[in-house]
């Protein structure tokens, strides 16, 4: 149990700080066009998206390799988590630029911060609970297809919300 908080911890800390650094990757790299799969190309929520996604599946990756003999359910458990942390973004910032009628960027951060944290306090309840089935890996199958969708929306995003950037 110890080590699982503390991994939940540097975890969430983790996708704070390389979450916050990817927003600025991008434009970094010189807009090389493979960096912009992984992070985020525009200022649309579905970019924006990539700012929990990629670093979420990278220190689950590690959590998966150190704590997987303690816990046969931790796949589900870390793809759930990366799912809510991913979605959440979407959810809290429609909810209340639906509310306001406008985006404030301390709340856009706020939204960040508590998806990430979100995320991975529910991995550590569904880890602790032990309720998930770890037999059939359909969370961690949609983790991979919203991966690929990631990927394959950078550059050729549909016409709609989620894809448009906000006030624009």
């Amino acid at each position: 149990m110890k080590q699982l908080k503390k991994y939940t911890i540097i975890g969430t800390f983790f996708v704070l700080i390389t979450g916050t650094l990817s927003h600025f990757i991008y434009e970094w790299s010189g807009n090389n066009f493979i960096v912009g799969f992984f992070f985020p190309v525009n200022e649309s929520t579905w970019e924006h998206m990539k700012l929990v996604f990629f670093p979420m599946f990278l220190f689950s990756i590690f959590m998966f390799k150190r704590l997987n003999g303690n816990h046969s359910h931790i796949l589900q458990s870390l793809s759930l988590g990366i799912l809510i942390g991913t979605f959440l973004i979407p959810v809290l910032f429609y909810t209340y630029t639906g509310i306001l009628g406008y985006n404030i960027p301390v709340l856009d951060i706020s939204t960040f911060i508590l998806s990430v944290v979100t995320a991975f306090y529910s991995i550590y309840k569904l880890i602790l609970s032990r309720r998930i089935n770890y037999s059939i890996p359909i969370f961690f199958v949609l983790v991979l297809i919203v991966m690929a969708c990631f990927i394959l929306f950078t550059y050729h995003a549909p016409q709609i919300g989620v894809f448009a950037i906000p006030g624009s």
